[in-house]
């Protein structure tokens, strides 16, 4: 037999011995609680090739129709977003607009300058101006949600979020504290 057909028949019962062993060692490490809000950057800030210029038109209830015009709105990076229960967004804006999918759980969301609780659930889209829109998120659920969001106009490498003073008294916004 040769040294080369030996590795692989000795690394099935090498293997095997070392899972059973690994599998009644006990291990010193503690479990620990998600963060109240996880960020998972999915593509690394990429730009056009071409001259992109955007434009949004945006209407939300009881507020007239916000145009966002957005000259280059290059810079452009994707996050996966983990909020779990009770877990609130400090109030913030971004330096270019964002498109945010709901995939799983129900997310609130907050503009400064109306205090109105809009709720979004899983299936739904809706479009974060950015670009000085005040506003804040969050979980008063007791189930995870899950967003996917698209920046554009991120800084070349700066944080994703702005972060600002919200109005007097925070709107109003109490979260229950559920255990996650």
């Amino acid at each position: 037999m040769t040294r080369k057909r030996l590795i692989p028949i000795l690394g099935v019962p090498l293997a095997a011995a070392t899972l059973a062993v690994a599998a009644t060692v006990p291990t010193n490490a503690m479990e620990t609680d998600p963060p109240p809000i996880g960020v998972e950057v999915l593509t690394p800030r990429a730009t056009f090739t071409d001259d992109v210029a955007m434009q949004l038109r945006v209407k939300l209830d009881g507020q007239r129709t916000n145009v966002l015009n957005v000259g280059d709105p290059s810079r452009v990076v994707t996050a996966g977003i983990t909020v779990q229960p009770s877990a609130q967004f400090p109030w913030h804006t971004h330096p270019g607009p964002v498109i945010v999918t709901v995939t799983e759980g129900t997310l609130t969301y907050m503009n400064a300058d109306d205090c109105v609780a809009r709720p979004y659930p899983a299936g739904t889209v809706f479009v974060d101006p950015g670009l000085g829109n005040v506003h804040t998120a969050y979980n008063d659920t007791d189930e995870v949600v899950e967003l996917v969001a698209t920046f554009y106009g991120a800084s070349e490498d700066g944080p994703l979020t702005v972060p600002i003073d919200g109005p007097a008294g925070g709107c109003g916004i109490e979260l229950d504290h559920h255990e996650h």
